[in-house]
């Protein structure tokens, strides 16, 4: 009997082992989503001007940076998970802004999104060329987070985005709801290669500066 049991016991060992083993940790490189955007309205000038957008993350271990660019314009998000600051650019119409932050500021600017509890389906089913498991969320505003992930690819910067901080894996698909719109991402490339420090490298001139407070009291004035 106990011969039998440390049999269950190794094989259950090396199963688990290989399984970990079998992951793959993404700790340097870049992703590129494609955004498309439907609405529940017919005539949506916004989703029109961005369909065709792109997202592209830029990962390290400690520091990232995301970029959207669309017809309207660019917007950079760069935070370090070191030293806790941070910066936001905004690039619109010939105007250029450039917003500080700190620790709780990217905490709040992220707190919807914060600690997500996953469902996750054991179904498979491929998405964007990817073997992909779909996990499910419920927002604190009540809506649902859907994602579709790859779990045999592990992101090791976990602070990049805070929605995926819980996800164990790769996020393939996802989408995401703000009003009547509905913006849907897909992973259309993933690359290994180094990323350059200076790509983190907040800009000296050429922006206008303020901080992260000073932007959410700007928004309220409006």
């Amino acid at each position: 009997m106990k011969l039998v049991f440390k049999i269950v016991a190794l094989t259950f060992l090396l199963t688990l082992t290989s399984e970990v083993f079998a992951q793959k940790a993404f700790a340097e490189g870049s992703l590129v989503y494609d955004i498309s955007i439907t609405s529940a309205k017919s005539e949506t000038p916004i989703a029109n001007s961005l369909n065709g957008a792109t997202l592209t993350i830029f990962l390290k271990t400690n520091v990232s940076r995301t970029e959207m660019k669309s017809t309207l314009g660019t917007e950079s998000t760069v935070f370090d998970n070191k030293s806790g600051t941070g910066y936001i650019l905004k690039e619109y119409s010939g105007q250029k802004l450039m917003i500080s932050m700190n620790a709780g500021n990217w905490a709040d600017k992220n707190r919807l999104y914060e600690n997500l509890d996953f469902s996750i389906s054991n179904e498979v089913s491929k998405v964007g060329g990817y073997n992909c498991k779909k996990a499910t969320a419920s927002l604190p505003d009540g809506k649902v987070f859907t994602v579709y992930f790859n779990p045999d690819i592990i992101i090791v910067n976990k602070k990049y985005n805070n929605a995926f901080s819980q996800l164990p894996g790769l996020p393939v698909q996802f989408e995401l709801q703000s009003g009547n719109l509905n913006f849907k991402y897909l992973l259309s490339k993933l690359s290994n290669d180094a990323i350059a420090q200076s790509k983190f490298d907040a800009p000296k001139t050429g922006f206008r500066v303020m901080t992260y407070d000073e932007n959410q009291q700007l928004k309220k004035s409006r």
